[in-house]
């Protein structure tokens, strides 16, 4: 448990920083993000378990990528992340699950994603802000690409682009669970 409230604490001081810059209400910024004020005031205060839809609103809301309302103070020169000390932000009713690895740094920042899908499983996202794009690699495994209502199949070997700010979703197809790593490009903006 002492994990969890550190990284509640972590994230409680990442939004309130965050809401403070971009010079909003709480009132104001649960209006925007679609997240109640009781929420976000339990957020805050390091109370509560917010899910991986609520935290990419906020985020998107708030023009940060979701790690940096995740992560401490960058001291390191060099990152290494395993896949395994991640704790993942979803998971899937039949084992599917993501895990954000990390995110780059600088105006433009570029989060890393670890995905599995099972077969017939999949996740729908809401539309991210205007400037967002999203990267999915195939390592293994199928999947089907869902942009704006229109299916794209994508296999193992395979990369497919495309802007986040329409609805879309991913699901895994075939027999065998899809492994993919997904990068979202976030457009310059406050740090």
């Amino acid at each position: 448990m002492p994990e969890t409230e550190a990284a509640l604490r972590t994230l409680a001081h990442n939004v309130r920083a965050a809401r403070t810059r971009a010079g909003l209400s709480l009132d104001e910024l649960g209006r925007r993000a679609k997240v109640s004020k009781g929420a976000l005031v339990g957020l805050e205060k390091a109370q509560g378990n917010p899910n991986f839809a609520t935290l990419v609103r906020l985020a998107d809301t708030l023009g940060v990528s979701v790690s940096a309302l995740m992560e401490g103070s960058l001291e390191q020169r060099v990152r290494m992340v395993s896949a395994d000390a991640v704790t993942p932000l979803w998971k899937g009713e039949h084992g599917s699950e993501a895990r954000l690895m990390l995110t780059t740094g600088g105006p433009a920042a570029t989060e890393v994603w670890r995905w599995t899908l099972e077969p017939g499983e999949e996740y729908p996202s809401h539309p991210h802000q205007t400037g967002v794009t999203e990267t999915v690699s195939v390592t293994a495994g199928d999947m089907v690409l869902v942009v704006d209502g229109t299916e794209y199949a994508v296999t193992a070997g395979q990369t497919a682009t495309f802007d986040a700010d329409t609805t879309h979703t991913y699901r895994g197809t075939g027999t065998q669970t899809c492994h993919l790593i997904m990068t979202v490009h976030l457009p310059p903006g406050p740090a």
